[in-house]
């Protein structure tokens, strides 16, 4: 069976690690992969927008199934492209994409459907916007409408910073088009909380809860980034509040989506906040999270690519999803200066122990070398019976992993740590 991964990332690198292990798979291709996924498919420099590229490429290389990791050509309607010639995938169509591709729209799904998430008004002129934001309450959140990298949301602490993020967005145009509208809403309070689920349209299957570290310092300091480090499971995500969840969010939600004809098939991630108030929803994914991925799918006993098909075929009732009952930790290695400017082009050492617990997502071959190539350079995940354990061990190998300029947050997991003794 040939099976190919649209993506480049530590997300990527975890899925075909993962997907390696069922036995019926003879060759696993990467689109466009990375200089550390090189180890374990076969690369091949397409770019994961390049949607004709793609297509090209499977119907030459008689691909039989696909799997679309990330956001923008899930939301472009690749799955869509790669149905149309017979290739089933792994991954929502286009129609259903729009959950992540437009925050409006599932800002209006959720209000429509009772489904709990925060306060909000939607606008499409800034002039309406910062009237808007003379009166509202401080906090408050602002988000570009459309897919900025995970970077288009800006909780403001004063009226000036949130004036400062509808001009950034709105005027400034400082991701595009994706800032054409945005929301403003309220800021909510408590422990936040990533659950990846699977759904095929008929049921939803959550795998084990997580917990992102965003900000780039120790301490929660520094500026958001894209993940410094993830620990499952998310203590603060008890058996109660999973059911909660179930009855009020991931159910709704799912039958919100077949309601609207946009049935959702492939991996949908619930953000949530656990408020005073109960489970919100801060955001809808249409993928995998990326670096939750990371912990996530360590911890799965059941094979990857039979539950995949199993969502594509509508059968998820029927298919084993197991995870273990022990803990993972990831730990985030980035190039220092990272979310800002950094440098690259230093050489990475992984040594051979240490290779299977090791994502690569921001890293390049060559020259037989593997250089460091983006911000976030690679994760560190170990599985332990408990999080205490599965901690020292990531940061035992996080020690053995060596290049120049490296930095990661030291205190990954210290607050979950806190929760598990209360």
């Amino acid at each position: 069976m040939k099976v190919m991964v649209v993506g480049g990332g530590g997300r990527e690198h975890a899925i075909i690690k993962k997907l390696k292990e069922n036995q019926t798979i003879e060759k696993l291709y990467a689109l466009p992969g990375n200089g550390g996924i090189a180890r374990d498919a076969q690369c091949v420099d397409i770019a994961a927008t390049d949607l004709e590229k793609i297509v090209a490429f499977a119907k030459e290389n008689g691909i039989d199934y696909a799997v679309v990791a990330p956001d923008d050509p899930l939301v472009m309607g690749l799955v869509d492209e790669l149905n149309a010639i017979g290739i089933p995938c792994f991954g929502p169509d286009k129609k259903a994409a729009i959950i992540e591709g437009s925050k409006v729209f599932s800002k209006d799904l959720m209000k429509k459907y009772g489904i709990p998430t925060a306060e909000y008004e939607t606008f499409d002129n800034a002039e309406a916007a910062l009237k808007y934001l003379e009166t509202s309450a401080i906090p408050v959140v602002v988000k570009a409408d459309g897919l900025a990298l995970g970077k288009g949301v800006i909780i403001a602490q004063t009226r000036e910073e949130a004036f400062d993020a509808v001009k950034s967005i709105m005027e400034d145009k400082k991701f595009g088009k994706s800032g054409d509208q945005i929301v403003i809403e309220e800021f909510l309070t408590g422990p936040e909380v990533s659950v990846l689920s699977f759904t095929d349209g008929k049921c939803v299957v959550p795998m084990i809860s997580s917990m992102d570290h965003k900000r780039a310092k120790d301490n929660d300091e520094g500026l958001n980034t894209g993940g410094m480090g993830t620990v499952a499971p998310n203590p603060y995500y008890t058996d109660e509040i999973a059911a909660e969840c179930m009855e009020k969010i991931f159910l709704p939600t799912m039958n919100a989506m077949n309601a609207e004809g946009r049935t959702f098939k492939g991996c949908l991630y619930f953000g949530l906040m656990l408020t005073p108030n109960g489970p919100k929803v801060i955001e809808y994914n249409c993928r995998f999270g990326d670096p939750e991925t990371q912990v996530v799918l360590p911890l799965l006993e059941s094979d990857l690519l039979t539950i995949m098909q199993a969502v594509t075929n509508e059968t998820l009732a029927d298919a084993e999803v197991k995870f273990s009952d022990g803990s993972a930790a990831c730990v985030i290695m980035a190039s220092d200066g990272y979310p800002a400017s950094y440098e690259k082009g230093f050489e990475i050492t992984i040594p051979d122990e240490v290779a299977d617990h090791v994502y690569v997502a921001g890293a390049k071959l060559s020259d037989g070398k593997l250089l460091t190539s983006g911000g976030r350079v690679l994760g560190v995940t170990a599985v332990s019976k408990d999080l205490k354990s599965a901690l020292e061990e990531a940061y035992a190998m996080v020690d053995k992993v060596k290049f120049d300029n490296a930095y990661y947050r030291h205190d990954i997991g210290q607050k979950a740590l806190k929760a598990l003794e209360n």
